[in-house]
């Protein structure tokens, strides 16, 4: 059986030079100095996690005692996205002049959105990227749309000083950054601010948004917000969520 014919009956396979050729770059560091043997280790370790022939493209030291490593080579494994159980959300992104519209039209009110980087992350550029006039990626920011009253808090901003402060501005939409992600940091501070929400009463009276380099929509959901946006997301991905999905609410929320 050739590799187009075992993709067939597998699934998808990587694309490198040509159909189904599996082939994949991994890059990782290894606790070893650079050495004909650390090179050794490298191919070895990514033979263990199924490349074929593999090729140490790149080894540098990164550290006393540490070796950074990219390894070019043949995967033998296939997915079939037919069988994933995969959790979308469901939003079309608007113009800008359909937003616009649709808040004037639909939702006839101006809408409140409080935004904070919280917990010790300090990493304001995503929740920047989305709410500040500049936007990001030549997509102005939800700052820039005259239906939208925008307050961002900035970062380092405690959870419930966020929820307190959201509340009192009568906010529609809380969007929360979450940069830092080691020992699931992002997920622990997420989950306590929507549980703080709930406690208090109001969380059917506000979307709950979350963002960051580890979120996807499945995991906001998880943690107990309404949308989640991961990387490459633009402000007008958010700014469409935000009129479609408070079409559906009532008035005084």
């Amino acid at each position: 059986m050739n590799l187009d014919d075992e993709a067939a009956v597998n699934g998808i396979r990587a694309y490198g030079d040509r159909d189904a050729d599996g082939m994949v770059q991994m890059s990782f560091v290894l606790p070893v100095a650079p050495s004909a043997r650390s090179r050794a280790a490298a191919m070895r370790f990514a033979e263990m996690h199924g490349l074929r022939e593999p090729l140490v493209a790149a080894m540098e030291p990164c550290a006393h005692g540490y070796s950074f490593f990219v390894v070019y080579g043949s995967s033998t494994h296939a997915v079939d996205p037919s069988t994933l159980n995969v959790t979308e959300l469901e939003s079309a992104t608007l113009s800008r002049e359909e937003i616009e519209r649709r808040v004037r039209t639909d939702l006839d009110r101006r809408v409140v959105i409080v935004g904070a980087c919280t917990g010790s992350d300090a990493h304001t550029v995503g929740i920047d990227a989305i709410l500040n006039y500049k936007g990001y990626a030549g997509d102005k920011g939800l700052e820039s749309y005259r239906g939208f009253e925008v307050h961002n808090l900035g970062a380092q901003v405690d959870n419930a000083q966020l929820a307190e402060k959201a509340r009192s501005l009568r906010a529609h939409a809380v969007l929360v950054s979450q940069v830092i992600t080691q020992r699931n940091c992002h997920k622990e501070n997420a989950r306590a601010f929507a549980q703080i929400v709930e406690a208090a009463g109001w969380r059917s009276e506000v979307l709950l948004l979350l963002g960051g380099p580890r979120v996807d929509h499945a995991l906001a959901i998880e943690l107990g917000f309404d949308a989640g946006f991961g990387p490459g997301t633009k402000p007008g991905d958010v700014a469409s969520y935000i009129v479609q999905a408070l079409a559906g609410r009532p008035a005084g929320g």
